[in-house]
């Protein structure tokens, strides 16, 4: 199983996804500056694996602090991580956890509220994947033997500490002896299906076909796919999701064809503060993405683009919501928010 993400000596070291699969590099991050540009520019992406790499990145930002100005200088190390994607809620839930630690630890020597931090970074790491493996066990079940599984996105390993969402499900499905397959939509703009779900499936041995994502329709009609499990980046309390652009359009697709549509998500990716997906604030991404494919231009000059991150699939859509503490369905309002021990 690839490593996304690691805490070493010499600082943050992280698989580059934007160069895979044609070239397997690693990027060493030596300060909170360099881990928020990671995050900015998608070097490391997808909710749990921003959350982890957020950990880390307040735990470095504090090791070369100035002992004595170390609290003032933690405000800036969290508000600049906060500012680099404004969607997936795991960053602010990381930076969140961590700050809090720290603040508790007002008054201790600075060598302990640096090691603390260390300590609660490779935790908020080491919880993450157990948190997929349970995700998996809980959506294994859930999954047709004998069909192709349709994912959008990447929620694999790469999208977390290890092992992944929405591909643990489907790895867990595999280890429990079912035969089943997968279709990986390509995921335009930014290719993550074709890139790394086809990459870290093939890594595993499982029968994986990429499509367009224009061919899901065609697809889901056609009966050759039992299920589709995606992941999340937010999801509100009613149950609406923000997953990569392009999963609401396979979610209204699934449902048109009968074909159960599953998001596979920690308890850490809900927010339980929005009443709704109305409320999720949806990144933006840079033009070029949409004209230009590996560097070359796909489209006129000067042509007007938007090219928005993500969507929201509205609850009606969701049959089910897999956690690592159980399995949310409608209404979404009560089984979220039990889920979440609220």
């Amino acid at each position: 199983m690839v490593e996304t993400i690691q805490w070493t000596a010499d600082g943050v070291v992280m698989i580059d996804q934007t160069v895979l699969p044609r070239e397997t590099k690693f990027v060493t991050c030596r300060d909170y500056k360099e881990v928020a540009v990671a995050i900015k520019d998608m070097i490391i992406r997808g909710a749990p694996a921003i959350g982890v790499a957020a950990a880390m990145g307040v735990a470095i930002g504090v090791q070369k602090c100035d002992p004595a100005a170390w609290r003032a200088e933690l405000e800036t190390i969290c508000d600049t991580l906060a500012r680099t994607r404004p969607t997936a809620v795991n960053l602010f839930w990381a930076i969140d956890r961590m700050k809090r630690l720290a603040l508790s630890l007002e008054g201790k020597p600075i060598e302990e509220i640096r090691a603390r931090l260390i300590e609660e970074a490779v935790r908020v790491y080491e919880e993450d994947i157990a948190i997929n493996k349970a995700i998996g066990a809980n959506g294994a079940g859930l999954v047709p033997d004998g069909k192709r599984v349709l994912t959008h996105c990447n929620a694999g390993a790469l999208a977390t500490a290890g092992y992944g969402t929405a591909l643990g499900v489907i790895r867990a499905a595999v280890e429990a002896g079912k035969q089943i397959a997968v279709y990986a939509d390509e995921t335009r703009p930014f290719l993550q299906g074709a890139r790394l779900t086809a990459w870290e499936l093939q890594q595993d041995g499982i029968d994986t076909k990429i499509i367009t994502d224009n061919m899901a329709g065609h697809f889901l009609r056609a009966g050759k796919i039992g299920c589709v499990v995606v992941g999340a980046d937010r999801i509100a309390r009613n149950g609406d999701v923000a997953n990569k652009i392009g999963t609401y359009s396979v979610a209204v697709l699934a449902k048109e064809n009968g074909v159960p549509f599953y998001v596979a998500a920690p308890i850490s990716t809900l927010d339980l503060t929005l009443t709704s997906g109305e409320q999720i604030p949806i990144e933006e991404r840079p033009a070029a993405e949409v004209t230009h494919v590996f560097g070359v231009a796909v489209a006129p000059d000067g042509i007007g683009v938007e090219n928005p991150a993500f969507d929201v699939t509205p609850n009606r859509y969701v049959t089910g919501i897999i956690t690592e503490k159980g399995v949310a369905t409608a209404p979404y309002e009560e089984s979220l928010p039990r889920l979440a021990g609220m």
